[in-house]
């Protein structure tokens, strides 16, 4: 489809707006690109870049590096597509969660990112139980989570936004200062991996990994955690690394399977 031109074009900013919502179909919950959307709502890019910029913004739709997803907004006000999301993530993803128990043996969790939180969609417990703040379908700030660091370390714009939010202290080992921060997840984006130091809890530690979907952008993540004292987060590393890039192989397989079955539709 031709982009209607702007002089030709008899819809409203607000008119074009909506179209670029609209354009969101359900397979898009890991993002789809501003070309691609340019193309469904029939707009020229340059105009739906400036659209999307005020989107975001204002919460309707949030950005993933270089894709654009759904925001916190529409989620409040419908919470049919954040249940697809979650459904999506622990369908696809809790068996390769089960196998990272079954070999860690400790407590082990699954989560995403939504606006400047994570959503636990899923956690099994280790027989030696920790005290912790997560909970299945709970939500926990992302910079100062194991799982919110891995999953936010790619995301420039989410970086700043945490800083600008305010980096609250939890405990005293919660990193407040933003150079430390940006610091922080930068090793986050040489390692691969993510850690919680007592950050959200004093008591309990964690390791975390990224999952990650189409245009290598992470959709989910994975930690293993323990209490501080006795917990080594490098033991887990290797086991963690290995079964989240079979989960992130998943995720693509799956991806493509819904994307046949929407184009033979």
């Amino acid at each position: 489809m031709t982009p209607t031109s702007p002089q030709s074009d008899p819809r409203s900013a607000v008119d074009k707006a909506f179209s670029l919502l609209r354009s969101f179909s359900d397979n898009d919950s890991l993002g789809v690109g501003v070309s691609e959307l340019a193309r469904r709502a029939d707009l020229p890019k340059s105009t739906a870049h400036r659209l999307l910029s005020t989107l975001v913004a204002n919460g309707a739709v949030e950005r993933a590096g270089e894709v654009y997803r759904l925001g916190p907004l529409c989620y409040e006000l419908t919470s049919e597509r954040g249940s697809r999301h979650t459904e999506f993530i622990s369908e696809v993803l809790t068996p390769f969660l089960a196998g990272l128990f079954e070999e860690t043996r400790q407590t082990v969790h699954l989560a995403f990112l939504q606006g400047d939180e994570v959503v636990y969609v899923n956690k099994l417990f280790s027989a030696r139980r920790v005290t912790s703040p997560s909970r299945i379908g709970g939500r926990a700030p992302a910079y100062c989570t194991g799982v919110g660091k891995a999953l936010m370390a790619w995301d420039e714009m989410r970086i700043e936004a945490a800083i600008k939010g305010g980096l609250h202290r939890w405990t005293p080992y919660t990193i407040t200062d933003p150079d430390e921060f940006r610091e922080e997840l930068g090793q986050v984006r040489r390692d691969g991996v993510a850690f919680d130091r007592q950050e959200i809890l004093v008591g309990l530690s964690c390791v975390a990994a990224p999952i990650y979907g189409r245009y290598n952008l992470p959709v989910a993540a994975m930690s293993v955690s323990g209490p501080a004292s006795q917990f080594d987060p490098g033991v887990h590393i290797p086991a963690l690394k290995r079964i989240c890039a079979a989960a992130g192989k998943a995720v693509l397989f799956h991806q493509m399977q819904q994307e046949q079955m929407a184009s033979s539709a």
